[in-house]
């Protein structure tokens, strides 16, 4: 059941998703600055715990965000999907092909359980940026995703305000006899931003708030 998820929203995760999928090891990614070294232990520890009957699928990962395999393999998923709108892959989630952010030292990690997966990362960034908003183009869209048409629609959710900036979406995903819903937050808190993926076949927008609370409780710790 977990692998018709992660197949039906490759083509909109730039940011690990659908790619943990793939049981990897740990470790350190590319050939992360001296910075990136440095913050590798505090990003890890903004990392979310094994969630109650969840295992860890991949991860946790650090090093330079751009060199991530999780990220790799997100931009690779989006080649391969044909979109009506190529500029809403990856709308409203970090920019990897922007050279500050494919740069930053970064942590990820992702959970599975058979209701689902949950992929969190933690990117260090100078400065106050945060991603655009979800343009008003990209709520609405279509996709071929390895030969089979996936309709998305996003929504805004009203999430209670975290960190130094915050934003919510709910994403239905549709496509030949799968369904989808993928869940994303990111919260800004100092100069870490972090950005949560939550995909099942239903997800619940309090659920999906709950984890927000959580990890802006991990970012508040490592920020102090």
């Amino acid at each position: 059941m977990l692998k018709a998820f992660f197949r039906i929203c490759l083509s909109m995760m730039v940011v690990a998703g659908c790619a943990a999928a793939d049981e990897q090891k740990s470790g350190q990614a590319g050939q992360p600055s001296p910075s990136a070294s440095v913050d590798a232990a505090r990003l890890r520890a903004a990392l979310l715990p094994v969630p109650k009957g969840m295992t860890i699928a991949y991860g946790p990962e650090t090093g330079a965000f751009g060199a991530l395999k999780s990220t790799q393999q997100g931009l690779a998923a989006v080649r391969q999907a044909k979109l009506e709108r190529p500029e809403c892959a990856g709308a409203a989630q970090l920019d990897a092909a922007r050279p500050e952010v494919a740069k930053a030292p970064a942590a990820v990690i992702a959970f599975a359980a058979q209701r689902g997966s949950i992929t969190q990362a933690v990117v260090s960034l100078p400065g106050t940026a945060f991603p655009d908003p979800l343009p008003a183009q990209c709520a609405a869209y279509q996709a071929d995703v390895r030969g089979t048409q996936v309709t998305y629609k996003t929504r805004d959710l009203r999430m209670p305000p975290r960190g130094d900036r915050s934003r919510a979406y709910l994403t239905t995903a549709a496509g030949g006899k799968q369904n989808a819903q993928i869940g994303s937050v990111m919260i800004r808190r100092g100069n870490l931003i972090m950005s949560m993926l939550v995909v099942g076949q239903r997800v619940k927008p309090r659920g999906l708030f709950e984890l927000g609370r959580l990890a802006d409780q991990n970012l508040a710790r490592v920020t102090r």
